[in-house]
């Protein structure tokens, strides 16, 4: 895979992260992102997946991911087992965000959040409008197919973050085609934080 075919968001992680790293990627799906660190970083990288028919798809592709529910916790994992533990577009869909973050700033020297945001000004104009659940890019789905359980913005991790002493080392906002700089809640379709525990 050419560099330039790495969606956007992995092409980002992959900026954060040191070579050589122990990786832990919670709700990792079909094991993309895994891939990536592990042939562009040579990542030591494990994956958490609930979806059977995901982990199917990892095992063919040589990865090493277990089935669990990250709700229920990282407790077989002592504290900073991994370098980074990675939620990219999983932690929106947890039933427990605080106990999923806590365990993962736990278990990790440093945290990836990466989430759709929900404020995005074409999910609140098609809201004002025509008065419906928003579809965009980030969130491609129907309200009553959606796996997302959490609606939040760039705003509200940040809050959430200062109200619980979470450092942000670093964030970046994702648009369609580029990194967005001003007024990410308005215009980031995508917010992506490296965090560490206060």
């Amino acid at each position: 895979m050419k560099y330039e075919d790495i969606r956007a968001d992995h092409r980002i992680i992959l900026g954060l992260i040191n070579s050589h790293s122990s990786v832990l990627d919670l709700g990792c799906g079909t094991g993309e992102l895994l891939c990536v660190l592990i042939k562009e970083k040579n990542a030591r990288g494990q994956g958490i997946e609930i979806d059977e028919q995901a982990i199917y798809k990892c095992v063919t592709k040589g990865l090493n991911v277990f089935h669990g529910d990250i709700d229920s916790g990282l407790v077989e994992y002592r504290d900073k087992s991994f370098d980074y533990v990675i939620l990219n577009q999983s932690f929106q869909q947890v039933k427990k965000p605080d106990v999923v973050l806590r365990e993962a700033l736990r278990g990790g020297k440093k945290v990836i959040v990466a989430f759709p945001n929900f404020a995005y000004y074409r999910a609140r104009l098609q809201i004002f409008f025509k008065g419906k659940t928003p579809i965009t890019p980030s969130l491609p789905y129907e309200w009553c197919d959606t796996p997302n359980l959490h609606f939040l913005s760039i705003s509200d991790f940040i809050e959430y973050c200062r109200k619980r002493n979470i450092n942000i080392e670093e964030s970046v906002f994702i648009g369609k085609n580029e990194r967005i700089k001003i007024f990410p809640n308005w215009f980031a379709l995508v917010g992506l934080f490296l965090i560490s525990n206060g």
